[in-house]
């Protein structure tokens, strides 16, 4: 394997106090580098931190007001130059100050009297490492990058995806009108206010409130498959019509396992909204339906649902009804507490009811449709 060289000319800075010793050095490089040369520590600081700053820094140890150590410490704690590779070159000889001197993170150590051939092959060898950790640095940032940005495309696809999906729902139900954004509010809300309570703060983290948010709007999802007669019926359902509209929480959570299965992996945020599809119609008391769970053996996500949900359609207008005002539904949702809702999901609503009044009076189908 060839070995990897600059597409420039590096750049080597010389420092050193004695004027005999830089001319040396510089006509040492000149043919193979391009020098630059300070005879102090103070314009030595200053030339690594400019705007061209050098590939490698030869630097003296024993140099009045500012030594090479101090130097040293210097070039290491600031980020514009930590970077730079140097090479201490020095008369001080003992074992003790070159472990020094490493220690304070130079890369070689070089005594004087200076061999040529050695200082060459010295910067030869930094110089070529010195590349190699930059073009490994360089990739890193742009696989950084790469990632983040395909990241940020994966989610763009599940938001988009989801609002089509949530959305063909909604085609199928005229009265639904701004449902879907309302609940997706009510049931975050309600998440960031319970997370630091006992009975929820090991569930509701960051994380998991994300996908809640990102997954509520699927809530409904397997109304697709309700016939339009009974979806749509201006009117209140017979028991037969009834039992077939329950249907929509298992056909909900099937059309995402579905989905799931063509992937060929299970997805964080479709978890919840199987969870939601499927569970937000139990009730705390066991009476609800599909599967007739109770208490703490409903999912979290669908016990928060279950207030959105019902909420929403309490104040929301419809073919067949006129819409409660706040305090009507807030007296609703509050006698459910312990029957049909989580007693401290209810105590939530209320404590953020105002939340809920303002998320309601924001997104009121009948101000959306003047527009």
């Amino acid at each position: 394997m060839d070995t990897p060289e600059f597409s420039k000319q590096a750049v080597v800075l010389v420092v050193d106090d004695t004027p005999d010793n830089l001319s040396l050095m510089s006509e040492m490089l000149k043919d193979k580098y391009k020098v630059k040369l300070a005879n102090n520590g103070e314009k030595a600081l200053k030339i690594a931190a400019s705007a061209n700053p050098p590939d490698i820094i030869l630097l003296d140890i024993m140099m009045p007001v500012i030594d090479g150590y101090e130097v040293m410490k210097r070039l290491s704690a600031d980020p514009v130059t930590s970077d730079i590779p140097v090479i201490f070159l020095t008369a001080k000889s003992e074992i003790e100050d070159e472990r020094y001197g490493l220690e304070l993170g130079a890369v070689d150590y070089i005594t004087k009297p200076v061999s040529p051939p050695i200082v060459l092959a010295r910067l030869k060898t930094h110089l070529t490492l010195k590349l190699a950790r930059d073009f490994l640095k360089d990739n890193n940032e742009y696989l950084q990058a790469e990632v983040q940005r395909r990241t940020e495309a994966i989610a763009a696809v599940q938001d988009v995806t989801i609002m089509s999906l949530s959305s063909l729902a909604e085609t199928r139900d005229n009265d639904t009108g701004n449902h879907i954004s309302r609940t997706q509010m009510y049931v975050t809300a309600l998440a960031k206010h319970l997370k630091d309570h006992p009975r929820f703060s090991h569930f509701l983290n960051e994380e998991n409130i994300r996908l809640i948010n990102k997954s509520a709007p699927l809530h409904d999802i397997g109304k697709v498959g309700i016939p339009d007669s009974i979806l749509l019926k201006p009117g209140k359902l017979t028991e037969e019509e009834f039992e077939i509209m329950k249907k929509h929480s298992a056909l909900g959570k099937n059309a995402i396992e579905k989905a799931e299965s063509k992937l060929g992996v299970e997805v964080d945020f479709l978890k919840f909204a199987k969870e939601i599809a499927h569970y937000h119609h139990e009730k705390w008391d066991g009476s609800g339906y599909p599967e007739g769970l109770s208490a703490d053996d409903i999912p979290v996500c669908a016990r928060l649902m279950a207030v959105a949900d019902v909420y929403d359609a309490l104040i929301s207008k419809r073919v067949y009804k006129t819409g409660m005002s706040h305090e009507k539904a807030r007296e609703i949702i509050t006698g459910g507490k312990n029957t049909q809702f989580d007693p401290d999901v209810v105590e939530a609503f209320l404590a953020i009811e105002e939340e809920f009044k303002t998320i309601a009076d924001k997104f009121d189908d009948a101000a959306d449709n003047k527009h």
